[in-house]
């Protein structure tokens, strides 16, 4: 079984929290039972999440070397350059070592849900939305990554593992693929 569930903003990729006061967790949503999240996405990451009861497949979709590309829109504080483009593209040093190359592009600001909270909005500071493609999927890579090359991130949403897409889906809805 292989599903497709919508992670709202604040919730855990686990079912449950042993944290004081507890937080949420996949456990609210209705899930079907005996599925675990095949990889991750942060507290304060949206989007894509695939849940599987299927071992051998959860390492197929979350390995590195099977290379399934992780697509992600990415909210970014302040105005892309060409040289901060060019940085991801070639991959960037972190401080647990380089990264591999990214596939990344401007993209115009995508339809998305309202996120709650809401991302803070300065009227003195140009924000920027792209599209980064990475096969790797190290701890908060996206967000290092654009930290690196100046454009801390604002809003992350996965949008896409492999051939699997988040179309349709609102936050908290799944369904089986």
């Amino acid at each position: 079984m292989l599903i497709a569930f919508n992670k709202p903003y604040g919730v855990l990729c686990q079912f449950t929290d042993r944290s004081t006061p507890p937080r949420r967790t996949l456990a609210e949503f209705a899930l079907p039972p005996d599925v675990y999240a095949a990889g991750r996405l942060d507290h304060d990451s949206e989007g894509l999440l695939l849940l599987t009861d299927d071992g051998a497949l959860a390492h197929t979709l979350t390995d590195p070397r099977h290379k399934q590309p992780k697509t992600y829109w990415v909210q970014v504080e302040g105005a892309p350059s060409d040289a901060n483009l060019d940085a991801l593209r070639r991959g960037v040093a972190l401080n647990d070592g380089p990264t591999r190359p990214a596939k990344v592009a401007r993209i115009d600001t995508p339809a998305l849900w309202p996120r709650d909270p809401p991302v803070r909005f300065r009227k003195t500071v140009p924000d920027a939305w792209l599209e980064i493609a990475i096969t790797e999927g190290r701890n908060r890579q996206v967000r290092r990554m654009t930290a690196a090359v100046g454009l801390p991130t604002l809003r992350l949403v996965r949008v896409a593992i492999g051939a699997h897409r988040l179309d349709g889906l609102a936050p908290g809805q799944w369904r089986s693929i």
